[in-house]
This record gives C-alpha cells, structure tokens and sequence, in this order.
C-alpha cells in the first residue's frame, strides 16, 4: 500500500478546493473492479473439493472452514438436555426476529436460538435505510431493474421479483409493528408523506429511513413484538453447534452450546430456520469490518455440512465508507446516508474521483484505488481519503445535528468536529453477498431447512444495494417464517441424531482433509474462545 499523502498536506488541499469540483470515474467500471475490488485479486481464494459446491471457489478462509470437521461426536449430545419445538429460529437479528413473529402468529411453538442477546447483530449496524418503491414516480419495475443492474446481472431474478414485490407491503408491516420513519417536511399535518432519498445505484428515490440508525429502530419494534408473542421462548447466549438430521436426510433441528454453563443442549424441531448473518470477522483480505462480533460464517458451515448448495460464496461487498482513523475506530461504518444527502469523497490532491453514488463495489474500489496509486491521506501510519462532511454542513445547515446523529456521535468519539473537519475513510467488509441458496418461499436445498437474511445467496448477485439488506430480512423474514409454520403441521421429525456426520468426516479422508481442523468458529479468533474446552469446564 501507498503512503499517501501527509495529513497535514492533504488538509490544506481540501480546504482550497471545497466544495471540491465533480469528477467522474476516469477508468472503465471492469477494469477498475478487476484490479481493485479485493474479491478479485490473485491468490485471494480457493477451491472447495468436498460437499455440494466442490470445485467452485472461495475465499481461503472461508473454505477452511466449510470444510472443517464437526465440533461433536455423538456421546457429546447422549444425557444433553432436550426441547421439542415445532419451528426453530437459529438467530435474533432482524431476519430471526421477524420469522419467529411469523411462524407464531400462524400458530407454531416457536424456538429462537442466538448467540448473543436478542438483537445483537448487523441489522442494529444498517443505518442507511430500507428501499421500498412506494413513491408515485417510481416502480416495482424500477426498483427490478436496479437491483439486477446493481449485481451485475448474477442475482436469481426469481428472488429479485419477491423481493422488490414484497418492498410496500413490509413498509406497511413494519409501521404496523410500531417502527418509526423520517416524514417528508411539511408534511405532518396531513398525516405524514415518508420522507424518500436516492441511495448509490438507484434510479429513483427510494431510501426509506429513521434518521441514521433506521436498522436500529427497525430491531427495536420487531425484539418488542418477539419478546411480548407467548408461544416464543427465547435461548439467548446459545449458538449452535451442528444441524441435526433425521434418517431420511431431513434437517431435524440443532445441538445448541449453552454459554453460561458450557453444555450442550439438544434443539429438536419439524423446521429449522437459519438466520444467522454473514462472515465479516474473518477479516477476509485482510480487511476491518462493521460487523457484529459474532458475524463469523456459522450458519454457511453448519448448513453445508448437512448438504445444503451455496452460491455466490466468492462475493463480498466491501463498504466504501469505513473509519480510517484513528485505529480504535477502525472498520466502522460512516453510514451511506451521508452521501446519500451530498457528502462527497475526496483525495490527498483536494480532487473528487468518483460519482459517489454509484453502485458500493464501484465507489469502494475506486478508493482502493486512489490509494493504492498514491492520492490517498496518510495519518498515523494509515492511509484512507477524506469524507467531506463540512461542505456538506455548509450547504445544508443543521443536517448533521438533525439527520445523520449517529455519524455525529463517532466523530466526537473520533475527537473531532465534522462539520470542521472531514471523515477519514476506507473501505470496510460489510456484507456477505452470497450464502445458502433458497427459493423465493425461503427453503433451501435441504428439506426442513429454510433461511432468511444474509445468510442466504441468490439475490444480490455480486454487488448489494443499500437499502436491500433490510428489505431482504423482511420480505424474507417472513416468507420462511410463514413457509416454516406450514411445514411443520406437515412433517415430524424421525430417528434424529448427527448421522449425517459420517459421511461428511469419510468425504474428509478421501481428500485428505485434516479432521483436527473444527468449525464453527462461533467467535472471531482473537476472542480466545473454545467450546471444546468450555464444554469440558461445564462438565
């Protein structure tokens, strides 16, 4: 990596150049992404040679885990403690949240299985907003459209259609449920006309939100409606071990770690949905991520040992707007609603060099590039490019302190004053664009298995527009809630145990995988944590 531009240097032509003059992308959107965008550098990923998706490619680490052994043997789970539930939920993020509410609304015992608390997760992290074509000027069509053109035509149309067909309903939905959004000016005393905003690669205003920290208050109103639902019981702080299987290959449920008093405990189901989000804290490429701690590519390991097809397992979406400096703020997110209202990207030089609201993959990889060819801003021994939110307080007084809160806040915990000075920004790992593959009422390959959330794969393709992810948790949120309930008056499940761990560990052997190698991870490797060894200290 370039060492930038000094500080000092690089504040001193920004401040002779704001409110910095356009600049459009000088380099064609291919070659730009196949030279900067990290998902496409050399040696960055490799092929998988056990499971449904062998010979297909991904990153290193991410395979290494995905073809790992298993963390149980079966006398781990013999005398474990059990509960029978109709519909389990592994995951209490939003997607969790709102498939939980749905199954039991339709009549399911309900079990919701989490890692942390209730809540903890990246949807609390999405500040932007939720896209929905609610407004007169624009379409489902529009929004269709945007969507395939946004992940360069590699998402499953089939999804994209649900998805974008479900966007008003679940606005409504959400309101419904209690949540709250910004309201256009003026418009209160005739009852509220929501306030619409244009996010990166759109070509309409559609950007729903509540301030900057719309994923929060979506979490609020959908953790309030679980918590208060009496046929769903809550097991926060136990992450799950292994799916189980019954003997005709069905998902069956999953061998739960009870943190506090490090057992296992067996989690029988007729359905099971995975929820779990994405791998940010693996820190693919190297890179910070605005992740939650526990966004570590569980829900991939477990469903594709029990043979569930993945796709688009290679695409990752890495936000333009991370913090630079300083170092304790690392990876976190400046929100995209900053550009969304104006901000703009600037370069050591005082230049702008992109339209920044072009697609995220576009604008990440051109500050990649600036960087790396040496325009970026060095400080104490990092090296980002500025986000120049004083020009943007300039031309809209008071937006700082009335819209973008959240941004506000980091900046203070920064120690500066945005609207004096400008963000430091790089780009982070944010999102995990592919994951296990579904079909458009949320069941994956394999049957009692459904998903929702990041977790899954198919609808964003190779790049994700903002505003989407909240939508996709939703919209599919309660799809597989819904499909889950039905499921279940269906099928029981019969003779459920970890049978399908024998075939995987002899797929090992014949590629001479080392068995030595467990995942899930559960926690990022720098936590220093071991369920083996926990499980013995509760023993």
């Amino acid at each position: 990596m370039s060492t930038g531009i000094g500080f000092d240097q690089a504040l001193t032509a920004w401040r002779e150049a704001a409110p910095a003059d356009s600049r459009q992308l000088d380099l064609p959107v291919k070659e730009l992404l196949d030279r900067f965008h990290p998902d496409r550098k050399r040696g960055a990923r490799s092929k998988l040679v056990i499971g449904p998706n062998a010979g297909e490619a991904c990153p290193s680490a991410l395979t290494r885990l995905l073809q790992s052994d298993s963390l149980l043997q079966d006398v781990d789970i013999a005398g474990a403690p059990t509960l029978e539930a109709d519909v389990l939920v592994i995951g209490g993020g939003g997607a969790g949240c709102i498939a939980a509410l749905t199954a039991a609304r339709a009549g399911a015992r309900v079990l919701v299985a989490t890692k942390l608390g209730l809540g903890d997760s990246n949807t609390v992290m999405a500040e932007g907003g939720i896209q929905a074509a609610v407004g007169a000027d624009d379409s489902l069509q529009r929004h269709f459209e945007d969507t395939l053109r946004a992940g360069h035509f590699k998402a499953d149309k089939e999804l994209v259609a649900a998805l974008v067909s479900g966007g008003p309903s679940a606005i409504r939905w959400l309101i419904r449920e209690g949540m709250n959004f910004d309201l256009a000016e003026g418009s209160q005393r005739m009852g509220g006309t929501l306030l619409r905003k244009t996010p990166g690669g759109a070509s309409a205003a559609r950007l729903l939100s509540y301030r900057d920290f719309t994923g929060l208050e979506l979490m609020r109103a959908v953790r309030e409606g679980t918590l208060m639902q009496s046929n769903i019981t809550i097991l926060e702080r136990h992450p799950a071990l292994e799916l189980l299987s019954d003997d005709r290959g069905r998902c069956a449920g999953a061998v739960l770690h009870d943190l506090a008093r490090g057992r296992a405990v067996v989690a029988r189901s007729a359905v099971t949905v995975l929820t779990t989000g994405g791998s940010g804290r693996l820190h693919l490429a190297g890179f910070p991520t605005s992740n939650h701690y526990g966004a570590t590519a569980d829900g991939l390991v477990l469903a594709y040992r029990l043979g569930a097809r993945l796709r688009d397992v290679g695409s990752f979406q890495y936000h333009p707007t991370g913090i630079a400096w300083p170092g304790p703020l690392e990876g976190q997110l400046v929100s995209e609603a900053a550009r969304s209202s104006g901000a703009v990207l600037v370069n050591g030089l005082g230049q702008r060099f992109v339209d920044e609201l072009q697609p995220r993959d576009i604008v990440a990889s051109a500050i990649l590039r600036e960087i790396a060819e040496g325009r970026g801003v060095a400080r104490d021994g990092k090296v980002g490019v500025f986000l120049d939110t004083p020009s943007l307080e300039r031309a809209k007084p008071g937006i700082l302190a009335r819209e973008l809160v959240t941004l506000r806040n980091l900046a203070r915990r920064a120690g500066f004053d945005p609207a004096e000075e400008p963000f430091m920004i790089r780009p982070t790992l944010h999102y995990q664009n592919g994951g296990v593959e579904i079909n458009a009422a949320g069941h994956t390959t394999v049957p009692g298995l459904l998903a929702a959330g990041e977790v899954t794969g198919g609808l964003h393709g190779r790049n994700r527009m903002m505003g989407n992810a909240l939508l996709e948790l939703v919209v599919f949120g309660r799809l597989a809630g819904a499909s889950a309930a039905a499921d279940a008056r269906r099928e029981r499940p019969r003779n459920v145990g970890l049978t399908h761990l024998a075939d995987w560990r002899r797929a090992m052997e014949s590629q001479r995988l080392p068995l030595d190698r467990k995942a899930p991870l559960l926690f990022p490797s720098y936590s220093n944590f071991d369920p083996v060894r926990d499980r013995r200290r509760g023993a």
